[in-house]
């Protein structure tokens, strides 16, 4: 598995705490920045790492702001992107189980590195369970799809 990681200026420290996750378990990353705490918009970020993910360059995506939303907001403009804010375990796992997210935001200001790694943890272990949940998500491409056809 290849993850493509980004961050604005608010979630830097959060991101690099959750690089550590990422290297414990081994996983291949690609961290596209920020890499200080100068200003810098979220936006570019979620449409960079949806962009990747997006491509099939890398399998997921983790994104870090302030909140977790306005970042996920970018990423889920690009075509087949489903990003995901997550606060807890819960909606971590059932979003891969249910929506197989392929981006999980999270808010540096709503969640602490610790949480932040369990939640990290938990959408990484959860996987999509397809059978009809397969069909809701074929109906959310459907909608991209129908929207997105002149662009």
């Amino acid at each position: 598995m290849k993850i493509a990681v980004a961050s604005d200026h608010a979630g830097i420290d959060l991101k690099l705490e959750l690089l550590k996750v990422l290297d414990a378990r081994k996983i291949d990353y690609t961290d596209f920045g920020t890499h200080d705490h100068a200003s810098t918009d979220y936006p570019t970020w979620g449409e960079l790492v949806g962009n990747k993910v997006a491509s099939g360059e890398f399998e997921k995506g983790l994104l870090v702001c302030g909140t977790g939303v306005g970042i996920s907001l970018a990423a889920n403009k690009v075509r087949g992107i489903r990003a995901v804010v997550c606060s807890e375990t819960y909606t971590a796992t059932l979003s891969r189980n249910h929506n197989d997210s392929n981006i999980l935001a999270l808010g540096a200001r709503v969640v602490g590195a610790g949480l932040g790694s369990a939640i990290l943890e938990a959408w990484l272990d959860a996987e999509f369970e397809g059978e009809r949940h397969l069909r809701r998500v074929d109906m959310i491409r459907a909608i991209e799809e129908k929207n997105f056809k002149d662009v």
